[in-house]
């Protein structure tokens, strides 16, 4: 009974320490607040049933991380797309930006595909490395430093409003 007492503690530990970086994440893929709270869930419960698997609990984040984006891929083949509309208060508005700042951003992120957004939210929000980004993306560590890069043009290129320019091979 004692190890059922441990296991409970550590998953709750575990809930309390992720739940906001998980739903940022969550929010960032879905841009619905009540899907990305039904994503965090989901990614808890599917944790639980694994949670005796943990081998290295410094890699829990990063795993529940990758749980997030397979439940998010998961609604894509459930059920159609839902459209609503974002409202401006859903935002964690920080408060040395102006809330126009924030809204064009947000557009501009969302206009991202989402092979070029993932990683840039996981290194931006999440603050993971590259080697991180890659193992829960399953690519290679080369593939997510190349999406950084065309994300962070395609970001530069909107701003200024010059064409995005591409290395010649």
């Amino acid at each position: 009974m004692i190890l059922g007492f441990s296991k409970r503690k550590s998953f709750e530990q575990a809930v309390r320490a992720f739940s906001p970086d998980l739903y940022r994440f969550a929010w960032w893929l879905c841009r619905d607040k009540f899907v990305a709270e039904d994503l965090v869930q989901e990614t808890f419960a599917r944790a639980w049933k694994s949670w005796d698997d943990i081998k290295d609990s410094a890699a829990t984040k990063s795993w529940l991380i990758t749980i997030v984006r397979r439940e998010h891929a998961r609604l894509y083949e459930r059920k159609q797309f839902d459209y609503v509309d974002v409202e401006l208060e859903d935002l964690q508005i920080a408060a040395d930006h102006e809330p126009i700042e924030l809204f064009e951003m947000e557009n501009l992120l969302g206009s991202l595909p989402l092979t070029l957004r993932e990683p840039l939210v996981l290194q931006a929000l999440g603050g993971f490395s590259c080697a991180e980004i890659a193992d829960m993306l399953d690519t290679t560590e080369g593939a997510v430093m190349t999406r950084l890069t065309r994300a962070r043009q395609a970001l530069r290129s909107a701003l200024t409003g010059q064409p995005a320019r591409r290395a010649e091979s």
